[in-house]
């Protein structure tokens, strides 16, 4: 998997918006992008950078998404855990705690960046302006997304595609943190079981039901 360098990071976290070229089709492209998505598999090299610059973490995932429902996340390293959910029911494993939390499955309340993988661009429009970006290299697409709202918890994220393939994700927070996923070993539009979406809880794990209540 790919391992992100001081180096990279920095300079995955120096994105700007000159050059930007706003455009009135542009998400209409990211969907055009995001639609040729019906299944996906990666490894995720994940890094979180606080406000200040340090590294809060640097995380080995790997994906799996199914649309319209199947989401798989699971981190290898360095704490391993699993969020998978089937569009109904929602799993939390820590294999550590040797405890799972199953809870209904609410897509408002997951990452952006999840729910644009899983085909959610329904309400991008309302929330989010979205402009496509000149790269300089015509192998690389960029789409920026900048709230409208002066309290979304985002300030920008930026998808990028090599390719129609999905590269990197940037995510940075109105509290100053910023995150990045770099995609690796993609495969797409492969066929993945149903049941990959579906815990099955390990013997002698304790399994605790989480019910929101509005």
């Amino acid at each position: 998997m790919l391992k992100l360098t001081p180096v990279v990071i920095f300079a995955c976290l120096s994105i700007q918006s000159a050059g930007a070229l706003a455009d009135a089709e542009a998400l209409a492209a990211l969907d055009s992008y995001l639609a040729k998505i019906s299944t996906l598999e990666a490894d995720v090299s994940q890094l979180i950078v606080e406000a200040d610059g340090g590294v809060l973490e640097e995380s080995e995932i790997r994906m799996m998404i199914k649309r319209p429902n199947g989401f798989y996340w699971e981190t290898i390293a360095p704490f391993p855990e699993l969020v998978v959910t089937d569009g109904s029911s929602l799993w939390n494993y820590q294999p550590d705690l040797e405890q799972v939390v199953v809870e209904p499955w609410e897509s408002s309340r997951s990452e952006l960046a999840a729910r644009l993988l899983s085909g959610d661009t329904g309400d991008l429009a309302d929330e989010y302006e979205v402009i496509t970006r000149d790269t300089g290299d015509s192998e690389f697409t960029e789409f920026e997304l900048h709230p409208l709202a002066s309290d979304n918890v985002y300030r920008q994220i930026v998808l990028t595609f090599r390719g129609y393939a999905l590269d990197m994700i940037y995510m940075d927070s109105s509290n100053g943190q910023k995150t990045v996923w770099q995609f690796s070993n993609l495969s797409q539009n492969a066929g993945i079981d149903d049941g990959r979406f579906v815990f099955q809880v390990p013997t002698g794990v304790e399994v605790i039901q989480n019910t929101y209540i509005e």
